[in-house]
Order: structure tokens, then sequence, then C-alpha cells
């Protein structure tokens, strides 16, 4: 299955009045190898495995397949991961006809919070919400695989 999606940085907080659903996230990577990743996800009290394929050139458009697998299994897995387990919130937005994916992002992340628009096509229009800020998408270190290893409160403060 194909994913396309573009990431944007987020300018406040003003999302979360917005938000329709929120859960908090666990995730660690068994794999950051560029050409496919393969993360595991404690969502609430439910577990994924996701597999995701090298991004597009524009960074809009990987292949994903994703699965829920037992809680227990999850949490198995999630203790095998590289070192820098994820962890975030995750609220849901609706805006015109799109889902937004709003992650604020805590420990070592802490301060970053990003947002995710999943589209049907690469060029496909959609409206931006006030707090959206600058697009990231295709910048590797906003990818939550780098984030694991180079967590954003280590980066260079401008």
């Amino acid at each position: 299955m194909q994913e396309i999606e573009r990431k944007f940085l987020v300018r406040s907080k003003a999302f979360k009045k917005e938000a329709f659903k929120q859960y908090r996230i666990s995730q660690g990577y068994l794999s950051t190898d560029p050409e496919r990743t393969v993360r595991v996800r404690i969502r609430d009290d439910k577990g994924f495995l996701t597999i995701k394929g090298k991004s597009s050139e524009d960074g809009t458009t990987r292949t994903e397949i994703e699965f829920e697998i037992a809680f227990a299994k999850a949490q198995t897995l999630l203790s095998l991961c590289l070192p820098g387990v994820i962890d975030k919130t995750r609220y849901l937005i609706t805006q015109g006809q799109h889902l937004w994916e709003v992650d604020e992002f805590y420990d070592a992340n802490q301060g970053l919070t990003l947002a995710e628009i999943e589209l049907n096509t690469a060029d496909e229009a959609f409206e931006k919400p006030a707090w959206i800020d600058k697009e990231v998408t295709g910048q590797i270190k906003y990818y939550n695989a780098y984030l694991c290893k180079h967590p954003y409160q280590n980066w260079p403060k401008p």
C-alpha cells in the first residue's frame, strides 16, 4: 500500500482545541535502514507492527504495511528495539476533507511538534490550518526513525 503524506512544523498549541481525539504512543525501531524501517508501536492498549519502504525523491510517498499485533507481543518487541524509544501524544483534527495527525513529543524530543496530512495524490490540494508552520516533508531529520537516534533536544539551537 502506498502512503502519500506531507509533514509540517506546528507554530502553536491551538490545534489542541480542534482535536476530536488523542492518544498516547510509544514506538521503537527494529530497523532504521533507509531502504526499509520496521517499527513497533503501542497506542493506548493496542500493538502494531509497521514496515515502511524507501521514500520517494520528494519525501511524499513510500510503501507502508501496518498490522495490529497482540499488546503483549508489542511490549516484548518494544523491549528489543534499538535505543531511543519515541514517546508522544497524537491529536486527530479534521480540516476540510482531510485528517491531520499532530504529534507532540516528550522526553528527549520535548519541544518538537509535527503535523502530517495523508493525501490521495502528491499534488492534491488541501486547507492548511492557522497553526501550521513550515513544511518539512522529505527532511530526514523529522522522521521518527531519525529522532530515535538523534533526539530533538540534542540538535544545535539557532
